[in-house]
């Protein structure tokens, strides 16, 4: 990590968290797996998927818009063996319940179970391949939930782990595709593509540029170069201690309202309606024609929606030059446009968001996800981390003294890409 340790926060704060490097966390895994299965060491393998931020794009993806994402250094691992009878019995490292099935009799959605994912991602599967193998797997992953994509993560990891046991040549473009059944069909959720596309493309030092129209995916480099990047850029993660599932939030009543504002605008301005209108059917100029005749709710909507995609290309273009601190300025302004137009936020979700704007050392910020639970995220120095973390320490407590003992702060760098690892040496080779 370029990072430097923070010092010690006060006494009763929550540290800053250092985690298990990954070898260790994957011999956790291995080491239960073992006791679970009687198998052969070198039949065990392990996938990594990991986390993602979205610098800027927010809440546009479900609307067919452009947005960016990076992976970060904080992976969903999970280590795993075939069954030859067709079952799958998985364990998780952060949920107590195990879970067991047979591919042929996948059970239906069950509300609150940990174990949905891995059931809609076999289903996503079966649709399109033959699965003739099962597996058992341990899964785990270092980080708290929300707003870093860890259900997109955790269905990626399934994906991966039951096209590698059945010798399954599936590319990226149609993983997404698998992602977006589990959780657009099998979960109930009416997200985008951005999770999955990140997590699936991503290369380091370059920001993901993806088009949720046309499904496109455009990896943008920065004119940074390796140690540049790594002495000026990081990546923060600060967990608000608040956790409360998408399916149940007002997430869908959002994209609802993105929709009809969309139908509202291209009735106004006398055009067709699409079947499945999203706003990137709307041009920005009607927008701006008939923003007055919207309903208060919906114009704050699109409103949000068009500053967003312009926050979007302007930041492509920050990156590309190496232009940090241009590129916080929108990140900011993307949270603004949050908490303002799409009206989004916990109150400690606010709270983190405008003490790390006004922070030095912090180039931008905004909620991480869909903003009802979880992280802030922050673009910073990697030289100022003691003093962002001291200004959270001194502030965030006091404010929300409910979350005071459950919070945490995590530093990371950008990551690369999903994949099956081995677990013998050298110990990360992709495989």
């Amino acid at each position: 990590m370029s990072f430097p340790v923070p010092a010690s926060p006060s006494a009763g704060d929550p540290p800053v968290v250092q985690p298990l490097c990954e070898a260790d966390q994957i011999e956790q895994l291995v080491r239960r797996l073992r006791q679970i299965a009687d198998v052969d060491p070198a039949a065990i393998r392990v996938v990594r998927a990991p986390l993602r931020i979205c610098p800027l794009g927010a809440h546009i993806d479900h609307q067919l818009g452009i947005v960016t994402g990076m992976t970060i250094d904080r992976s969903v691992l999970m280590a795993f063996v075939p069954t030859d009878d067709g079952s799958v019995h998985l364990e998780s490292l952060n949920f107590s319940a195990p879970a067991s099935f047979r591919l042929a009799d996948v059970p239906a959605y069950q509300k609150g179970d940990w174990a949905n994912y891995a059931r809609g991602a076999i289903m996503a599967l079966q649709a399109e391949h033959h699965l003739a193998r099962g597996l058992i797997g341990v899964i785990g992953g270092s980080m708290p939930i929300g707003g870093l994509s860890s259900s997109a993560a955790v269905t990626i990891a399934y994906l991966l782990a039951l096209e590698a046991i059945n010798e399954l040549e599936v590319d990226a473009h149609e993983n997404v595709e698998h992602c977006r059944f589990t959780e657009n069909r099998y979960i109930g959720l009416n997200n985008g593509i951005l999770d999955q596309s990140v997590i699936l493309h991503s290369a380091h030092r370059h920001l993901t540029r993806i088009d949720c129209e046309s499904v496109t995916v455009e990896r943008i480099p920065t004119a940074l170069g390796e140690d540049e990047l790594k002495e000026h850029f990081g990546i923060l993660v600060v967990y608000s201690g608040v956790t409360h599932a998408l399916v149940g939030t007002d997430y869908n009543s959002r994209v609802a309202q993105c929709r009809e504002a969309a139908t509202a605008l291209l009735g106004h301005g006398g055009q067709p309606v699409p079947e499945n209108v999203r706003l990137r059917h709307v041009a920005p100029g009607l927008f701006e024609q008939y923003a007055g005749r919207l309903d208060a709710p919906l114009m704050r909507r699109a409103r949000h929606y068009f500053g967003e995609m312009a926050r979007v290309q302007e930041g492509l273009a920050a990156w590309q030059q190496g232009n940090l601190p241009e590129l916080g300025r929108l990140v900011n302004a993307s949270g603004e446009s949050s908490i303002k137009w799409y009206e989004c936020g916990s109150p400690q979700l606010i709270t983190l968001y405008e003490i790390l704007r006004e922070t030095p050392g912090v180039y931008g910020t905004r909620f991480s996800g869909a903003g009802f639970r979880g992280n802030c995220i922050a673009l910073v120095d990697p030289a100022q981390g003691e003093a962002i973390a001291a200004a959270v320490h001194s502030r965030y407590p006091a404010a929300h003294p409910d979350v005071a003992q459950s919070y945490s702060i995590h530093f990371c760098e950008p990551d690369g890409s999903a994949g099956v690892v081995a677990t013998t040496p050298p110990l990360m080779k992709t495989v």
